[in-house]
């Protein structure tokens, strides 16, 4: 498995599967650096996309691996890789969040986040906040 920065000629798969942020949005976080492709021998599998929460914490807004290749240990690897990167710029910590119907808040705390709060808007189920502190 490898695990790459997005390039421009990943934008029509991530606009396939990746509906909660418009193609132009996906193209200037692909320009920032802020998504990641795992892939083996060129099939894709998933990705992650990051931003900054407060303009300074890496904050995980999307990992998504495709339904036919979870439970292989990529979402545990492609996150580890990301914390690696954010480390080797200086980021400490980083934070993600899951509403409280999904399983991915059982993920999290497995690879080691924590539950630091939440909030509710509107009748959206309640979102999780998670935080890792990685010194």
């Amino acid at each position: 498995m490898n695990i790459r920065f997005a390039e421009s000629k990943d934008v029509e798969i991530l606009a396939r599967y990746d509906r909660h942020i418009s193609k132009e949005e996906i193209e200037n976080s692909i320009l920032r650096k802020y998504v990641y492709i795992a892939e083996d021998n060129g099939w894709f599998l998933g990705w992650l996309r990051y931003n900054l929460f407060w303009d300074s914490i890496p904050f995980m807004n999307m990992l998504y691996i495709l339904e036919e290749y979870r439970d292989m240990g990529i979402g545990r690897r492609i996150v580890a890789f990301w914390e690696n990167e954010m480390s080797r710029h200086g980021y400490k910590i980083f934070m993600t969040s899951t509403q409280a119907d999904e399983s991915a808040q059982h993920f999290y705390f497995k690879i080691g986040y924590e539950a630091i709060g939440g909030f509710r808007l509107g009748s959206e189920p309640y979102e999780i906040i998670f935080a890792k502190n990685k010194n």
